[in-house]
């Protein structure tokens, strides 16, 4: 029972941070509206999340050793709980960029935090509970999260998205403090850090996601800044890498890729964060700009892929227990895939129902994704590395995610140019249902507005909003398309792994 407080707090503490990643998903219109922000802006909202955590969740381990687990997580708790404050007291598109990017790096380290500490709380045969537990909070906050945003937002306004993390961010602050004893903090850490290792990093990671975010709108290599933001990326992380190789204490310990079981891991983790973070941008954004749906209704529609994660915890638990969890993780990501290949018939009229079987296969096989990677990644290392490599882990699938996030939203921007240029090359005068269509509508306009000539301009009007409403609508299958592929490559990657038995408890 004495593990069972601490170790339940933190994980509130890690569900509350998860949740943040995408509790704006189905209110980024309100957001974008309330701060008058351009469209492709908006993303930045959660992409400055996800980058500030990826800088951080790879310091975690290294933190952990200099002000020991429990301030770590009671500091990292009362700085999100600070910074989501001001997030929800935001002025313009770029104070809230500015307060998310803060509330990403304060609250980043509850998460690694709570995937080492599970194998200190539950060793041997219990760790296949936690890393249940865990990887249901890995799959289910960030799907949860536009449910929830989405009714706040309807029933309260898009402020009240932040102000909610008030009293549960204290409350896990306090009791971490009082409750969570399982290591000392080392100031003496302090000293022996490499700095400019932090500095390659952070510089490597910022660069490369301003590139993803911001190639398409400023069109790649044609432009200098872009450019050489590519270069400063590729560069940055080449010297990180080297640099983390060769000084005896780094950052980051690269050297635990050389442990098989681990390095499948974190690719398996970086397609997971792909495929949980980008659909749920992906489908809001549908919803919400092609269906015109509000973000309740957004959070409505997709929220039977939450309620299929969750059924899929008991049943994952069951099988974990009589089967070798590499084939558990392998079912789990095809069925992943699976669902992407039914994503991608979608049409302009999708809503909810329609979207309720493809979200159901998205949804039940997330926590068979997440939780057995938990377990054969991070369980085939030493306990004395498990704090460096739980950061480099965690870090993957944020990372994963903010690059999803980021090539799926370029995706969009390019396909729907090449389907709405590919659709208008067809909308000709030889085209005779187009003809028949836009005599119909100019002859119903001309009714109302009583000018042919005015009612002939509305027309044509209304036939480019279709056309690209259609070509739009496309280049969402195309991006739920490539989703598939990489799941498609972690699953083949599965069967490589070891089988990873628990030890005995200690």
């Amino acid at each position: 029972m004495k593990s069972i407080l601490p170790f339940a707090v933190m994980c509130v503490g890690m569900f509350v941070a998860l949740l943040d990643i995408q509790i704006v998903a189905s209110s980024l219109q309100d957001i974008g509206g309330g701060l008058s922000a351009a469209q492709d802006q908006i993303s930045w909202v959660q992409t400055a999340y996800l980058i500030a955590e990826i800088i951080v969740i790879p310091l975690s381990g290294w933190l952990t050793r200099v002000f020991s687990t429990r301030w770590l997580f009671a500091g990292s708790a009362l700085g999100f709980t600070l910074t989501s404050m001001l997030c929800g007291m935001a002025w313009n598109i770029d104070s809230m960029i500015v307060f998310r990017a803060l509330q990403g790096l304060l609250g980043a380290s509850m998460i690694p935090t709570v995937f080492t500490s599970s194998f200190h709380y539950f060793p041997g045969p219990k760790r296949v509970y936690a890393a249940a537990v865990i990887g249901t909070i890995a799959s289910i906050a960030p799907t949860l999260g536009p449910v929830i945003g989405g009714y706040i937002t309807d029933a309260l306004n898009w402020h009240w998205l932040f102000y909610i993390n008030l009293i549960p961010g204290l409350a896990v602050a306090i009791t971490v403090a009082l409750t969570v004893k399982i290591d000392e903090p080392d100031l003496t850490q302090l000293r022996q850090v490499d700095y400019p290792g932090i500095a390659l990093m952070a510089l490597g990671l910022g660069t490369l996601e301003y590139f993803l975010e911001e190639g398409t709108r400023w069109n790649w290599f044609s432009d200098t800044t872009i450019t050489a933001c590519a270069w400063v990326a590729g560069l940055s992380l080449l010297a990180f890498i080297i640099r983390s190789m060769l000084v005896p204490n780094p950052v980051v310990d690269f050297r635990a890729f050389s442990n098989r079981n681990f390095a499948i891991g974190c690719l398996v983790s970086f397609v997971t964060g792909i495929g949980i973070f980008s659909t749920i941008y992906l489908t809001p954004l549908f919803l919400g700009y092609v269906r015109g749906y509000s973000a309740w209704q957004t959070g409505i529609a997709i929220f039977s892929t939450g309620a299929a994660s969750i059924a899929g915890v008991p049943v994952y638990i069951a099988l974990a227990r009589k089967y070798d969890t590499r084939w558990i993780m392998m079912a789990g990501l095809a069925c992943f895939g699976v669902s992407m290949i039914a994503f991608s018939a979608i049409t302009s009229d999708w809503g909810g129902d329609q979207l309720l079987v493809p979200q159901i296969l998205r949804g039940f096989p997330q926590v068979f994704c997440v939780a057995p990677s938990v377990t054969l990644g991070l369980g085939s290392l030493a306990p004395a590395r498990l704090k460096y490599a739980s950061g480099l882990f965690n870090m993957m699938r944020n990372l994963g995610g903010a690059v999803g996030i980021a090539v799926c939203g370029a995706m969009l921007n390019i396909r729907t140019n090449f389907h709405f240029n590919a659709l208008a090359s067809h909308l000709t005068d030889s085209n005779a249902p187009m003809r028949q269509m836009m005599t119909g509508l100019t002859n119903h306009l001309t009714t109302k507005l009583g000018s042919p000539v005015t009612a002939h301009q509305a027309a044509l009007r209304e036939l480019w909003q279709i056309t690209y409403i259609q070509a739009e609508t496309l280049s969402y299958a195309d991006a739920f398309r490539i989703i598939m592929l990489a799941f498609l490559l972690a699953t083949c990657l599965v069967p490589l792994m070891r089988k990873v038995a628990p030890p005995r408890a200690g």
